[in-house]
């Protein structure tokens, strides 16, 4: 696997496949890796995309470190999540929205997920729980006994509420908003014990390794988000003496991440750190740790400026804990002496790309996860000694079909920014990239703004990189003013009055440093972005006319009204600017590129989703109509039905890739072909059309690392070719058969010499996969109107050969396509010669005189069987 992504790191990837949109939207995603105690086990959340369910789902898989051996525990299109060990290793809970299987299903969907059991043999997972909200965390407490946080069941008001069909919504109901509180469960007995009567929410659970202590954070209002006055509150309760104490009470730490030390003496935490004393935006997350003997808390590695940037793991001596270092990560061990820790970096072949690790209760066992922007991430198993990884396996085959696709080079570039500071970014290269040639330039700006593009590879609908690599265009990704992972200072640059005064400078400056390596061509500029990133790119339409094109995803162009409007308004506005827009209305008019849209030149979609609350629907509105009714450039408003901050159905995810995809190629590539709405692309009618444009010379279509011939050579191709070759009338265009498996592999020949080009048939191999009868295409079962089985052909038999040679045969491509290139006839018409391993010739494939049952033990007649070219690659 290192040595393909070698290999397409350096552009060697001429027999790649092209990627395509549900490449990028079909990825396999893996999360909340866990371990098991004796560090034999692994269990982690696999998500993907589903089609048939057009949303993302997520299912447990299970991992036996001492092997490869792999087992997904779940399946289905349901949600797994929050995988969890026994203390003994021998069961795994976990949350599911799954149903118990032969319960009559409710007349309304459940809320929220339960809890669920498997076994790590395998086996079917029960049900554990019922709880009427559902259940929001869980954790061991023992052998037989969960910690859960689940919401209380309905009250009277509740209950009414829902007679009544009321379906209205009182913004901020503090006082109706259902707690959610912690349960013990005992799970033989089937039965919960409330152990708090808070009125606030708990959001996260962390248990200690012996069970007797938890650590929880509650969200205690519910416009917090929005003015951030009301904070989350942390609590430490003993549940041996089922006492509960409130960490932290001045609420000026607040508790992220827990990683509980192996003998259950402390945790450690991150906390952000920030300057503001009301706003949590832009900061730092600091690591600490709680001593439970003295309730003394330790901050430690003071020396490194910028923070924790990924996970942290508590091991036997301390805690590993990955942080932040920009566009990179810099994992460290942490080594406890006292009351003093001292800071070691990891060593070891990845060390400078792990964005996530957990430890074994040894803190010998180390599982990571490793990616940089030209290699998919994989999680790996290492051993920890000392500080030194040692021997890393993979344990994950995520996306294996990366393989066999072109990954473009990516490096770090740097450049001089707004302040004359060093701005860091992220550089892909075009796929057919050339030393000293000049290529377009699709700039991608990240969303926060305070976050950050790593040295990671990331395809996913906001941002699909390799789409416009595989366009022949640079893709910069630059770390704005702002960003995280660069130190605090650098994050709250842009507070206070600043915001978009620094980055839209830091993104122009960016491009002209690759004009000026003599990378990219001017004139070919595009820019877009999500959310952040949109502003920012909406930003640039209005302060420069070079980009050729734009495409804003849930950007603000008013912030006027974003600052009522959004879910987060007073506390982001508030904080970047420096005051509401109630102190300083000018400001907030003065800072919105509303009032500038006259300024805009460059083609720009526009993408929102109907039920977006971080950046209101609203603001897209506003912008499409000012740039609408102004009428100086193009503009296209894509909105998504039921849709919050990002598309979450497979669907609009491809609808917005596939708009954007051809708005540049009509503005910035200029490659757009002009295409007839009514035209199918796979229908017959575009199957005649295509026939008809590529003549003597049978077109090829790219399927993985194959360019196949769209239709099957025709008897009109062949007989230029073969002059003897006889046919009727008006069967010019129906598949070239009787034709034998010599003649076959002559008219490769033959056409490589006319055409400069390489050609050939397809081996038994290569083809096998793509040549399958078709029930929908030219098979014995159309003609008969029925699925034939094998005694039905038989008898059916005569009947056909009664008819005349090739009789059943139909123009190529009469039947529909496979694809979004189609092909045509790969499962019907005529079965075709291909070359088997030893280099005889073998027909495979559907043909109109048999059945598409593949079962079915019958040969193609000599007059039903025919051939396609392949081409290969220069």
């Amino acid at each position: 696997m290192k040595y393909l992504f070698a290999l397409f790191a350096l552009g060697v990837c001429a027999l790649a496949s092209k990627w395509t949109p549900d490449d990028v939207l079909m990825t396999e995603s893996a999360g909340d890796m866990q371990i098991s105690r004796d560090g034999k086990l692994a269990v982690w959340v696999k998500s993907q995309m589903d089609r048939e369910k057009g949303e993302a789902v997520s299912n447990i898989v299970l991992r036996y470190l001492d092997s490869d051996t792999e087992v997904q525990l779940t399946r289905g299109q349901d949600n797994n999540s929050s995988p969890r060990f026994s203390l003994d290793g021998k069961r795994i809970a976990f949350l599911s929205s799954r149903k118990t299987a032969g319960e009559p299903q409710p007349k309304e969907e459940a809320k929220g997920q339960q809890a669920w059991m498997i076994d790590v043999r395998g086996g079917e997972a029960w049900q554990v729980t019922k709880f009427e909200r559902g259940v929001h965390a869980l954790a061991w407490l023992d052998g037989d006994t969960l910690l859960l946080a689940a919401p209380e069941d309905a009250s009277l008001y509740d209950i009414q509420v829902k007679e009544r069909k009321d379906t209205s919504n009182v913004v901020d109901d503090e006082d109706h908003a259902p707690p959610v509180r912690l349960f013990r469960y005992d799970v033989k007995k089937s039965t919960a014990t409330r152990l708090t009567d808070n009125a606030d929410r708990i959001e996260r659970i962390s248990v200690s390794p012996d069970g007797l202590w938890a650590v929880t954070t509650h969200d205690r209002s519910l416009r917090y988000i929005y003015d951030q006055k009301v904070r989350p509150a942390t609590w430490l309760h003993d549940l041996k003496n089922n006492t509960h104490e409130q960490l932290y009470s001045d609420y000026k730490t607040l508790v992220g991440q827990v990683a509980w030390s192996p003998d259950s003496k402390g945790f450690y935490f991150t906390s952000p750190y920030t300057t503001h004393p009301l706003y949590v935006n832009a900061s730092i997350e600091q690591l600490h740790y709680y001593e439970l003997a003295d309730r003394r808390t330790y901050l430690l590695a003071r020396e490194w400026e910028r923070g924790v940037g990924g996970t942290i793991a508590a091991t036997p001596g301390g805690v590993l804990a990955v942080l932040a270092n920009g566009a990179r990560m810099k994992p460290a061990l942490l080594t406890r002496t006292g009351d003093s820790w001292a800071l070691n970096w990891i060593t070891g072949e990845h060390a400078g790309n792990i964005f996530s690790a957990v430890t074994a209760m040894d803190g010998g066992t180390l599982l990571y996860q490793y990616s940089t922007a030209s290699v998919p991430g994989q999680w790996y198993r290492a051993s920890l000694n000392g500080a030194s990884i040692d021997q890393p396996k993979a344990i994950t085959a995520l996306n294996e079909s990366f393989g066999k696709q072109p990954i473009a080079k990516s490096e770090l570039v740097y450049w001089k920014g707004a302040r004359d500071e060093d701005v860091e970014g992220i550089l892909s290269y075009p796929h057919d990239y050339q030393a000293g040639k000049k290529y377009p330039l699709m700039v991608m700006i990240h969303g926060g703004p305070h976050g950050a593009d790593h040295d990671a590879f990331s395809e996913r609908w906001a941002y699909p990189v390799q789409l416009f690599a595989q366009r022949g265009a640079f893709v910069f990704r630059p770390n704005y003013h702002g960003s995280s992972s660069y130190g605090l200072k650098w994050g709250e640059s842009i507070s206070g009055g600043n915001y978009n005064e620094l980055e839209w400078i830091d993104v122009e400056k960016g491009v002209d440093s690759l004009i000026a390596k003599g990378l990219v061509d001017p004139d070919k500029l595009g820019v877009m972005g999500w959310s952040n990133g949109s502003i920012i790119t909406i930003e640039l339409t209005t302060r420069t006319t070079r980009y050729k094109a734009a495409s804003a995803g849930a950007g603000d162009v008013n912030w006027t009204s974003d600052w009522g409007n959004a879910v987060f308004g007073r506390s982001f506005d508030d904080y970047y600017f420096g005051k509401s827009v109630l102190e300083d209305p000018q400001l907030y008019i003065q800072k919105s590129p509303l009032f500038r849209m006259d300024k805009v030149r460059t083609p720009t979609i526009i993408f929102f989703g109907t039920e977006d609350k971080q950046v209101p629907t609203e603001q897209g509105w506003q912008h499409y109509r000012a740039l609408q009714q102004l009428g100086n450039t193009d503009v296209r408003f894509i909105l998504f039905p039921g849709e919050a901050h990002g598309p979450r159905k497979l669907v609009h995810q491809r609808r917005k890739v596939e708009e954007e995809l051809a708005w540049f190629d009509k503005y910035l590539f200029r490659t757009l072909p002009d295409r007839n709405e009514a035209l199918k692309p796979e229908s017959p009618l575009a199957a005649a059309l295509a026939l008809k444009k590529a003549g003597d010379t049978p077109e090829t279509v790219q399927r993985g690392d194959l360019h196949i011939g769209r239709f099957e050579v025709t008897r009109a191709q062949f007989a230029t070719f073969d002059s003897a070759y006889r046919f009727a009338a008006g069967t010019e265009a129906y598949p070239a058969t009787g034709v034998t498996f010599g003649q076959a592999k002559a008219y490769c020949e033959w056409l490589g010499k006319k055409t400069g080009g390489k050609y050939r048939l397809g081996t038994e191999e290569e083809m096998t996969a793509h040549l399958k009868p078709g029930k929908s295409e030219n098979t014995l079962d159309h003609w008969a109107g029925y699925a034939v089985n094998s005694d039905d052909a038989r008898k059916l038999a005569s009947l056909v050969e009664g008819l005349g040679p090739g009789a059943l045969l139909r123009p190529v491509g009469s039947f529909a396509g496979n694809g979004d290139e189609p092909i045509y006839d790969l499962g019907g018409n005529a079965a075709e010669w291909v070359v088997t391993k030893t280099g005889e010739g073998k027909a495979i494939g559907g043909s109109a005189d048999r059945p598409a049952d593949e079962k079915s033990p019958i040969a193609p007649r000599p007059d039903y069987i025919g051939f396609r070219v392949v081409r290969e690659s220069n």
